[in-house]
């Protein structure tokens, strides 16, 4: 399997590829240290598999670099390996086409264990990743929208409902409705109560 590796800090490469290189079914095709890097070399390198960092300084992020990749004809497999574990965060890497999503705190074994389960076309996800897109499931009641989830992002920038709405290309209405929901939601009644309860179940990130 011939992977290219995507993250901006050479000490976290360097480690990623001792330990993939000292497995034999394992071959680090390439190096990215930018979202930009990682669709050219995608491309040239034709790998089997991505793993990808989430946020990387300048320029596109992960999310980005793994939609235009997964749009790339032959497209490789992409796995996000990042810390950042928020409904978010999760949702969207899933969304841009990413068939694997791993906390790079995971032990070296199920970081190999993913990979070959990504390898073989099946979803990866780590362990605290599949329990909170279960709880998802389980509860849908609660489960915020992706649509919510934004303005709660928007929020938590300080943004007016007007602001929201320009952002967001919806009338102030609409807004007022989403709020409504994800007051309901989290059971709150403020917009600061709301953003405080959000970044506390992780669902965004400040």
């Amino acid at each position: 399997m011939r992977i290219l590796l995507v993250d901006d800090h050479p000490v976290v490469r360097a480690g990623l590829a001792a330990m993939l290189s000292a497995q034999e079914d394992f071959t680090v095709a390439g190096e990215a240290a930018s979202g930009e890097e990682a669709v050219r070399q995608s491309a040239y390198l034709a790998p089997d598999l991505v793993l990808m960092d989430l946020q990387m300084g300048e320029g596109i992020d992960g999310l980005e670099a793994t939609r235009q990749i997964s749009a790339q004809p032959g497209a490789p497999k992409v796995v996000v390996l990042t810390t950042y574990d928020s409904d978010a965060d999760i949702l969207r890497a899933l969304e841009a086409g990413a068939v694997g999503y791993l906390l790079k705190e995971s032990p070296p074994e199920e970081l190999f264990a993913a990979l070959r389960t990504a390898a073989a076309g099946e979803t990866a996800l780590s362990p605290p990743v599949a329990s909170r897109l279960a709880q998802r499931f389980r509860s849908p009641q609660l489960a915020l929208s992706q649509r919510e989830i934004e303005i709660l992002e928007l929020l938590a920038a300080g943004k007016s409902n007007r602001e929201i709405s320009k952002a967001m290309f919806i009338s102030e209405a609409t807004v007022k409705t989403h709020l409504a929901h994800v007051y309901d939601k989290l059971g709150v009644d403020s917009r600061t109560a709301a953003v405080r309860c959000a970044v506390e179940r992780r669902l965004i990130r400040l």
